[in-house]
């Protein structure tokens, strides 16, 4: 049932008053004559509509398997109570217990579409999966037993309970309600006995007589129980405790496991010892002595072949002097044994076999074994038992999931083009045979466009995924720690030690899916740019440059007085030549004091590396220590395909690096990128104050020196500017010469020129009185700090030895706060290219870079690109700050421009093309004549339109009118939460901002008039993995990590959620149970075979009474009103397929029919013929006939 949104009732009152005033304030903004124009917006309320779509991954903590052969259907139950339920690839689905208690055990109603769960908390739930939303039709809570063990045997609905007492309880599955027949402990086991069984821990019915039922308790006791007599037949002990227990099909033998890794067979006749006792793995002694004991056999299966010997399939029984061994599945097959090793802990596991009767010869040819992590599928029927290849998405978790991108409406050709790289990396020696588990039917995919989910991991990888009509599988793997050494001891991680574990962690994705540029921001500070290629390449040397991003705040005095004069806006440049590139750094060098100093975290390959088709590295940049300090986590990044250029930034600052020429091209502290117009006033602190090297004033490298002095006129001005950078913060002050080469490794930042003595000597007694003034931090301190910091940013599944506290994210995040390190780490947060007017007096766009702070300014960087061709690799790129700054509340994440119609400005992009293939002249001389300019919209604008930046903070969102710089409209969006993710995204052909907030909220609001359209809790914020994996995309899709291993998908669009039923694929089909054995002539003359049990007049109310209502109560479920209700969507198909079959069906009995009168008629004829010739003959002698 649809919730009740007050919000979206009274969305047209609020949208039309705000609306009204917002065209006031507008009208009061801009005079009639330059009045912004009005956008007709399409986006309403009842566009939009929450819920969730499908849950991909592995089920976290599995805790129960079953298994229906007849249907060929896998369900998984998990600690946390979630159901999931696997087909055929791509039909899957997930259902939850509301009570999140562990399932202990599952149980198919074979063929009959339904499922019984048993849980921790002593309840059992039928569940309907005739629906394509399961549902729970019947629940049973019991309120004096703990239940532990349930058993429904073929073609039955009387379900046996066992309990934690070791009583036997009978549950009718049809009406879910109580028997009044139970099976208590005292009368199963031997009255001589003393002691109490133990739980019960297993429950069977002879395979060959169903009123003969097996029941194994834990002490180590087994007990054959007639159901008529209601009396013990046969009691079976040994002395260790029993895992499991298993029949013979014959039902002459069944197969126990003991606590002490021994098997032992018995014959049900012979109770009074073991027919055979074997140790799997036990140490064969000379003496003749009992086998060492070795670890529990947990389960045990005992299944046979027609043909040939039984299977005994089993988990554990190792010997314990075999430490640090994986868990293996031990496979005995006559005289052969296989051990097969698990990469993780068993939990359970169940033999695949050809009959759903137990009666019969199982014939095995599959084994499903549940590990901790993984589902692992085995072929029996091939030499070597190899595994199958799993077609499901269970390897998101792989390696740990750090950060999550996701992408709809992708171009057409990108999901192939992956795919062809993608598939060969696929390993080899899988089993030739198709995946078994092949049941359900696909849904009707509705959606037509192509979407891309983009996985980072902890070592490194990066995954692409292909999530198109709510399906997932993995497209592409990328490897980006294979361009860094390794280390092959733990003595040789001299830099690695800023992180304890995981190096090379991929924070941040960055990736433009038309020119398939993929760039990446690791934990280790290191950033890597890729190209994509289809042609494989050895690279000789790998391109890379090192970054000395450094963060100072020193305690100075402007001579001049507190207000510096504000930093000169240039209005043209030089073009200084950039070195060329440096192919690999210098050997660690280090500070007068010892410390590290100028040293990347990650060592870069030095040898040829081989680059399969698909994602090559193209340039790798580390940021360095400085100092004895290491590098802060890089907190955003952005690339551009169009420009050639990427740039990231962290708290210490902003580097921009154009890697077409591998040159850096920008580098600054995030004092200096404000400059004298930064709003927040910085006490005179010094939190991480470093000392350098002696010597002079370090060379700044602000937007490059050349282009920054070009309009100081003479040097008195370059001395004068020079002191008031430094009084605004915008030098780094240090004791010592630094080469400009500390800054970047790379020296293109441009050289300073040389001044005259008596500058020289100015502007060093400047700093020598900065020096006398300044304090001193402790470096150890600082480096613990530092280190700290780290440990806290990491994933929190990285962390496991943190309080469980730093999960809750409780973190407060008003701008009132006025903590040092919130004052004095501001941090870039947020980074966008785009062609847009930089200035109030510009006339038209141009290509800039958008850069947002942590404390809510926003600033604007004009970029000046060379020609294309040729050229854009000879002429560098020239950066200039355009002296634009805005201001918001809160951490910026987001922006986005709009053209003067309302539509979204793509970022200027260059259409993807093979690199590595030799150019013909014809295109050369095309390329020399084009520029790569944007293939955004504005580039084409007429020079009068506007445009509009959309700016979305952690508290409130903005829309500025271009090129005026006035707020056109602003939305609080929340007081007292924060925004963790804002996207603005494509929907129903228009465009809105959706933001999701950490007291759990999800809204929506139009653009560019910013007006609510949709606000609707969904989830809090319990963990730091939600925050940072929660993405939306276009169309109305969202997603995140809700566990270590399973990715959530959901939409907010009402349209999808209409279109939902019918996308999702059916998990029951119609099919006919398989024919029971057949008895043959012998057995059915001699009374062999299997006997059957009316259980109906056994357990029925008017033969065993009721039973006491203080045991269980019974809880109607909701199933059956969503069966009624389903109906009427998508299970009318199913039901039109039923009654086909039920029509074949019964014209198969009409036959059936037909022949048995044809069949009576004819015995009657020959019962009358033989009639008459017995009268005939009757008083004839022998000698008469």
């Amino acid at each position: 049932m649809r919730k009740f949104n007050i919000r979206k009732v009274l969305d047209g009152l609020t949208a039309g008053s705000s609306s009204a005033s917002q065209q006031q304030q507008l009208q009061q903004q801009h005079p009639p004559g330059n009045r912004e124009p009005e956008i007709q917006e399409t986006l309403q309320s009842e566009h939009f509509q929450l819920c969730k779509t499908v849950r991909h991954g592995f089920p976290y903590q599995p805790s129960a398997l079953a298994f229906d052969p007849v249907q060929k259907i896998l369900a998984v139950g998990t600690q946390t109570g979630a159901l999931r339920l696997f087909g055929r690839p791509g039909v899957e689905c997930y259902c939850q217990h509301d009570s999140g208690a562990a399932v202990i055990q599952l149980q198919f109603l074979i063929n009959e579409g339904a499922l019984v769960s048993a849980l921790a908390d002593d309840t059992l739930h039928l569940w309907n999966l005739r629906q394509k939303r399961p549902a729970i039709l019947h629940s049973l809570k019991f309120c004096r037993e703990r239940v532990t063990f349930c058993h429904l045997p073929f073609q039955s609905k009387w379900l046996y309970v066992g309990t934690e007492r070791g009583n036997i309880h009978i549950v009718n599955v049809e009406s879910f309600t109580l028997s009044g027949y139970v099976i208590m402990w005292n009368k199963a086991i031997e009255l001589s006995s003393k002691s109490h069984p133990g739980p019960v821990v297993h429950i069977s019915d002879n395979p060959m007589d169903e009123g003969k039922l097996l029941i194994g308790f834990e002490s180590g006791t087994v007990v054959l129980w007639d159901l008529k007599s209601k009396k013990a037949d046969y009691r079976y002990t040994y002395d260790e405790a029993i895992h499991s227990v298993a029949w013979h099909h014959e039902g002459k033998q069944f197969i126990c496991s003991h606590s002490d890794g021994t098997l032992t067979i018995w014959n049900v006749r012979s109770p009074a010892k073991p027919v055979q006792t074997i140790t799997p793995h036990g140490k064969q002694l000379k003496d003749g002595k009992k086998p060492e004991p070795c670890k529990p056999i947990l389960k045990v299966e005992f299944k046979t072949t027609r043909p040939g010997e039984p299977f005994i399939i089993l988990s554990g029984g190792l010997s314990y002097d075999t430490v640090g061994r994986r868990p293996c599945l031990t496979v005995m097959h006559g005289k052969s044994t296989a051990v097969l090793e698990m990469d993780y802990s068993i939990v359970d596991f169940l033999t695949l076999c050809e009959t759903p009767y137990p009666n019969d010869f199982q014939e095995p040819y599959a084994v499903v074994v549940l590990l901790e992590k993984d589902l692992v599928l085995i072929d029996l029927a091939q030499n070597g038992y190899p595994i199958f290849e799993n077609p499901y998405p269970l390897s998101i978790h792989e390696s740990p999931v750090t950060c999550c991108e996701y992408f709809a409406d992708c171009p057409v050709d990108l999901i192939p083009a992956l795919y062809s790289v993608g598939a060969r990396q696929k390993r080899q020696g899988y089993s030739k045979k198709e995946w078994p588990i092949n049941g359900g039917n696909w849904g009707l995919g509705a959606q037509s466009y192509s979407e891309i989910i983009i996985t980072g991991h902890a070592d490194g990888s990066v995954k692409f995924w292909d999530a198109s009509a709510i399906n997932l599988q993995v497209l592409y793997k990328l490897k980006t720690s294979k361009v860094f050494e390794k280390s092959r001891n733990k003595d040789d991680k001299p830099n690695t030690d800023i992180v304890d574990e995981d190096p090379y962690a991929i924070q941040i994705i960055s990736w433009c899916p038309e020119s398939r540029m993929l760039c990446i921001a690791g934990v280790s500070a290191h950033v890597i740019i890729y190209r994509f290629s289809k042609q494989e390449v050895i690279t000789e040397v790998i391109p890379m440059l090192e970054v000395r991003l450094l963060y100072e705040i020193s305690d100075v005095e402007s001579p001049e007085g507190e207000q510096a004069p504000p930093l000169p806006t240039p209005v043209g440049s030089a073009n200084p030549q950039p070195a060329p590139p440096q192919s690999h750094p210098s050997t660690s060098s280090s500070s007068s004091d010892g410390l590290r100093d100028n040293v990347p975290c990650l060592k870069v390959k030095n040898s040829p590396l081989k680059q399969s088709p698909g994602y090559q590295t193209e340039l790798v940049i580390q940021l360095v220590w400085v100092s004895g300090e290491p590098p802060q986590q890089i907190t955003s990044l952005a690339v551009n395909s169009s420009y050639g250029l990427v740039v990231f930034g962290n708290c210490s600052g902003i580097a921009m690096v154009d890697y077409l020429q591998k040159a850096v091209l920008l580098n600054l502290g995030t004092i200096e990128l404000c400059g004298s117009s930064d709003p927040y006033r910085r006490e005179p602190r010094s939190p991480r104050k470093s000392r350098q090297p002696s010597g002079d004033l370090k060379e700044t490298a602000v937007f490059r020196d050349d282009v920054c002095r070009e309009n100081i006129s003479s040097r008195e001005e370059q001395v004068q500017w020079l002191r008031s950078s430094v009084t605004a913060g915008l030098c780094d002050i240090s004791e010592g010469t630094v080469a400009p080469e500390d800054r970047c490794k790379s020296p293109t930042s441009g050289s300073s020129s040389p001044h005259n003595s008596d500058d020289q000597q100015k502007v060093n007694n400047f700093i020598e009185k900065v020096k006398i003034k300044s304090r001193k931090f402790s470096k150890m301190v600082a480096s613990d700090i530092a280190k700290m910091s780290r440990k806290l940013s990491l994933p929190t599944d990285l962390k496991p030895d943190l309080d469980i506290k730093d999960n809750s994210f409780s973190r407060s995040r008003s701008s009132s706060v006025t903590s040092i390190d919130k004052e004095s780490r501001e941090a870039i947060s947020a980074l966008h290219f785009c062609e847009t007017f930089t200035r109030k007096a510009d006339s038209a766009p141009s290509p800039c870079l958008w850069v947002g702070t942590t404390l809510g300014t926003v600033l604007v960087i004009a970029l000046n690109l060379p020609p294309g061709g040729e050229q854009r690799l000879l002429q560098p790129v020239i950066v200039s700050p355009s002296g634009t700054i805005l201001r918001l509340k809160g951490a910026v994440l987001r922006m986005a421009f709009l053209d003067s119609t309302g539509c979204l400005m793509p970022p200027a992009y260059e259409s993807w093309k093979e690199h590595n293939v030799p150019e013909e002249k014809d295109e050369k001389e095309k390329l020399k004549k084009r520029r790569p300019v944007s293939v955004s919209p504005s580039s084409s604008q007429e020079i009068s339109e506007n445009q509009y930046a959309v700016i979305c903070s952690e508290k409130q969102a903005k829309v500025i009118s271009l090129p005026t710089q006035n707020c056109a409209y602003k939305q609080n969006i929340t007081e007292t939460s924060f925004v963790l993710r804002g996207d603005i995204v494509s929907l129903s052909n228009s465009i809105c901002l959706a933001c999701f907030c950490a007291n759990g909220h999800i809204m929506t609001f139009s653009l560019p008039s910013l007006r609510p359209l949709l606000d609707v809790y969904y989830l809090p914020l319990t963990n730091m993995r939600i925050a940072r994996t929660f993405c939306f995309t276009n169309n109305g899709q969202a997603l995140y990590l809700v566990s270590p291993t399973e990715i959530q998908r959901l939409t907010y669009s009402q349209e999808t959620c209409e279109n939902l039923q019918e996308m999702l694929g059916e998990l029951f089909t119609p099919v006919e149970t398989p024919e029971a054995p057949n008895r043959g002539f012998f057995k059915g003359l001699f009374g062999g075979g299997a006997q059957s049990l009316d259980r109906e007049e056994l357990f029925g109310e008017s033969s065993s009474g009721k039973a006491s209502r203080s045991l269980a109560q019974h809880i109607p479920g909701p199933g059956g009103i969503e069966g009624v209700k389903g109906a009427a969507s998508g299970v009318v198909g199913e039901l039109a397929r039923a009654r086909l079959a039920l029509d074949e069906r019964g014209q198969k009995l009409s036959d059936l029919e037909e022949r048995t009168a044809a069949m009576l008629s004819s015995a009657d004829s020959f019962s009358k013929h033989a009639h008459e010739m017995m009268l005939k003959y009757k008083d004839k002698k022998w000698y008469q006939f």
